[in-house]
């Protein structure tokens, strides 16, 4: 049986996490193939993520390297061939270019609260999403939650930070921006209001009524972005 299983983990990518499920169907051997993969991690053969997870280590010159982002949380994205929940927060400000910090914490939105929870170097935390996630919707949602978390994206100017989401909502498609308006009326009031700001700046001709109709026109939200970034933000109540 060990023999078998190391077989199976040599054909499997570096850095890829696995569990016993990726060696068996039967529920008789799945307490057997766990008790090997712990003995192979007690002897450092492979390492263990978090309980029942494991993975093959990546050696660079700078020492051994975790699993990327993905395969840390996989489990926690989609489950039984659903959806559940997808990355968003510091991972995804660096990815888009908006921070060069490297997350320690790694946020993930769902629909239902969860506690958090510990993966190798990481500390991963959990944010509601209002709206049902889907394949199609993340890629909208991750950049609305761009704008929901401004204020909390580190070591960037406002300035700098608007820049870049001009550009990022200018690459979307009309249907994709069309989505973002419906989602984003589920969103705080503050993204609502940069949404639109950031969609009449782009282009002066969207009708982002929906957007405006959805504010409450007696509050104002302290952005710091300037009106050579924003000009319309009298309009949006943005300061």
């Amino acid at each position: 049986m060990t023999d078998i299983i190391k077989n199976t983990i040599d054909r499997f990518a570096i850095g890829y996490v696995f569990t016993a499920e990726d060696f068996c169907t039967g529920v008789k051997n799945k307490n057997t193939v766990t008790k090997v993969l712990n003995n192979l991690a007690a002897t450092g053969q492979i390492r263990r993520l978090c309980k029942g997870r494991f993975y093959k280590p990546q050696m660079s010159k700078f020492g051994e390297l975790p699993p990327d982002t993905f395969q840390t949380v996989k489990d926690l994205l989609e489950k039984n061939g659903k959806i559940t929940g997808y990355l968003t927060g510091y991972s995804i400000f660096n990815k888009f270019g908006l921070t060069t910090q490297v997350p320690a914490t790694l946020q993930i939105a769902v629909r239902k609260e969860k506690k958090p929870v510990v993966r190798s170097n990481y500390r991963i935390s959990f944010v509601i999403q209002q709206n049902t996630i889907t394949k199609v919707n993340i890629p909208v949602l991750q950049l609305l939650d761009c704008l929901r978390f401004f204020k909390n994206i580190p070591d960037a100017m406002p300035d700098d930070i608007c820049r870049r989401l001009l550009s990022m909502f200018k690459q979307l498609s009309p249907e994709q921006i069309n989505k973002a308006k419906r989602l984003a009326i589920k969103y705080p009031p503050s993204t609502i209001a940069l949404l639109g700001a950031i969609l009449d700046t782009n282009n002066e001709n969207e009708d982002t009524t929906l957007l405006y109709k959805a504010l409450n026109h007696q509050t104002s939200y302290k952005l710091d972005v300037s009106t050579q970034v924003l000009s319309n933000q009298k309009k949006w109540h943005i300061q």
